[in-house]
């Protein structure tokens, strides 16, 4: 079993590159755990509304490009899961495929390109976070779900 983490843009601040390294070393001792960095489209100024989609467009390009097996799209609007729900839902998809994506768009969000590929939109509820932060909570979560479905205590 294999996780790949798709996100776009770098981790700045190292308390984030801190805690994403913890979760993925928990995170890989139940499979392959690999990260992967799409460059952020910068722009200077105020994009306009067709800039901000050509952005998105070319975000979510380089996400399929990277993005393996079964696609778990993180989209504000996807389905709100609790963690057992996280867990099932990936038993379900390692039906499927033994490599699991998941995909984190940059601060404009995922193209539609992305969101029709998943065979998962996940939403972390109707809050707003940083697509950097994004990351570790996605971390954690995938680190969460393999304990239960492992039925290792740390789930509570």
């Amino acid at each position: 079993m294999k996780y790949k983490i798709v996100a776009v843009g770098k981790l700045k601040e190292a308390y984030l590159r801190e805690a994403c390294a913890e979760y993925v070393k928990r995170l890989s001792r139940f499979g392959e755990v690999k990260v992967e960095e799409a460059e952020e489209c910068l722009f200077n100024g105020v994009p306009s509304g067709a800039e901000i989609a050509k952005i998105i467009a070319a975000e979510g390009k380089e996400i399929l490009r990277r993005a393996e097996g079964a696609i778990i799209a993180l989209d504000v609007e996807g389905k709100t899961l609790s963690s057992p729900q996280i867990a099932e839902s990936i038993d379900k998809l390692l039906l499927q495929s033994s490599v699991i994506t998941v995909a984190i768009g940059g601060s404009y969000g995922l193209s539609d390109e992305v969101k029709n590929a998943a065979a998962l939109r996940l939403s972390f509820g109707r809050i707003t976070l940083p697509h950097q932060l994004c990351r570790v909570v996605a971390l954690e979560q995938l680190y969460r779900a393999e304990t239960i479905r492992k039925n290792i205590p740390y789930h509570k």
